[in-house]
This record gives C-alpha cells, structure tokens and sequence, in this order.
C-alpha cells in the first residue's frame, strides 16, 4: 500500500490489520462451517454475531455459502447497522440499500415482526439485493423501490387523503418521478397505523457505502494509477463532501 493511504489510516486511528480478513456472519452453526471451510473462525469481539477469517479463504465456491448459511459483508458494514441498535419489531428504512448485505442483516434482527423498506437509485444493483433476499429466504418483510434516496417519500395509499403541505409543482414532479417497485414481501405491510403512526423507526443512510473501504476497493488504484488515490480517496475537501452527502 502507498505511504499516502498508510499515513491517512494513522491519522484517522485506524489500524491497517483490520483489512486483512474477510468478514462473514453465519445462519447456522460455527462448527459445521469451520468443518466446511477448513479454518478457524475467529470471533469479531466489538461486533456481535461476526467472525473473522484468512483472505486467502474463497467462501463464494463453498456449499455453505451457495445453500445460504454464510453471509459475506465487510465489518463497516455491520458497524452501520449495529449503530442503528435495531430492535425486533421496528420499520426500518435503507435508502442505499444494494447490494443488500446490511438489509440482510436488518431482516434477520427485526425478525418476524417490522418490515424494511430498501431503497437505491441502481436497478441492476437493487436486483442484486433482490436476488440475495430471496437467497436467504428473507423476503417476507421487506420491499424494494428504484429511487432517488435523497427524494424518496412515500406513504401507503389509504393515506392518499391526507393534505400534503408540498408545493404543487413538486408533487407534479414527484409522481413524474414515482419510485418504482420491484420487490415486495408478503408481510412487508404498511408502516403504522394512523397519520401520527406512520414512518420509520430507523432509518439508515450509509454513504458513501461502507464496503468502499474495504482493501479490495482500495486494490483497484492498482489500475487507476496510485497518483490519483489522493483526489478520489484521501482529499479533504472529498472526506468532508461525504457527511453533506449523508
């Protein structure tokens, strides 16, 4: 890695071990991967329900991970969502939702009860999150809309009647601009009962996403050209854009 990414990691107290592992969090039991796998699972201490293993493990051509019992996502990842400190039951909203890996991860901590609402602007990519939602047999509660996050607002429809307080042009331009759905689970529902009711209990924002940290994604500066690391990375003006952004 170059001294410029290095020096970024120590000034911001970030120690460059934690890019060497992969992550995953498992649907079933430890032993019977560690058997699979052929390595030993290490506990991530700070981050409930995720281990840690060598990168030079390939997860993606194991039966485990083809049937559904492993999950791959980056710790960031998964830092964002427990920062949510989510609970059974909640209505959850991920305005950048694909690839899907923390909407997987709301779903199986809500439960059977709560509904999440996944949102992203990238078709190809919210079809990816479909696809992994059905993968994992947790789509019951959860729907998906191609959307513009930083615009999305939408209430169920026997709401219709309420009066809205947008300015007519907007809401012209809102249903020009509908969001579209393209995924919707059975108990997936409507989010409160009545006007005081409605709207989430949660609601995440993670941009840019999380997973761009991860040294994979670093790697591609290989191609890129390090000299350009500094611009599209490390600048502060762009680090900063980020928190605008969210």
């Amino acid at each position: 890695l170059p001294e410029a990414f290095l020096d970024f990691l120590k000034e911001n107290g970030l120690d460059p071990s934690v890019y060497t592992p992969r992550y995953i969090r498992l649907k079933t039991g430890l032993e019977e991967i560690e058997a699979e796998l052929k390595c030993k699972l290490e506990k991530v201490v700070w981050l409930s329900g995720f281990y840690s293993l060598p990168p030079d493990i390939k997860i993606a051509t194991s039966m485990a991970y083809k049937q559904g019992k492993i999950y791959g996502i980056d710790a960031a990842s998964g830092a964002a969502v427990s920062a949510l400190n989510i609970s059974a039951g909640d209505h959850v909203l991920d305005l950048c939702a694909a690839p899907g890996a923390k909407l997987c991860m709301i779903l199986d901590i809500i439960g059977d009860s709560g509904s999440v609402t996944g949102v992203d602007v990238a078709r190809h990519r919210l079809a990816a999150c479909r696809t992994l939602l059905q993968k994992y047999a947790l789509g019951d509660r959860c729907r998906l809309f191609v959307a513009d996050g930083t615009t999305f607002s939408l209430a169920p429809l026997r709401f219709r009647e309420w009066t809205s307080r947008i300015p007519w042009k907007e809401r012209k331009r809102a249903v020009k601009a509908r969001p579209e759905l393209i995924f919707y689970g059975r108990r997936s529902g409507i989010v409160g009962l009545t006007k005081e009711e409605i709207g989430y209990d949660k609601v995440l924002v993670d941009a840019e996403c999380t997973h761009d940290g991860s040294i994979k994604h670093i790697q591609k500066f290989e191609n890129w050209g390090w000299t350009t690391l500094q611009r599209r990375v490390l600048d502060p003006e762009r680090t900063d854009s980020v928190t605008n952004l969210q």
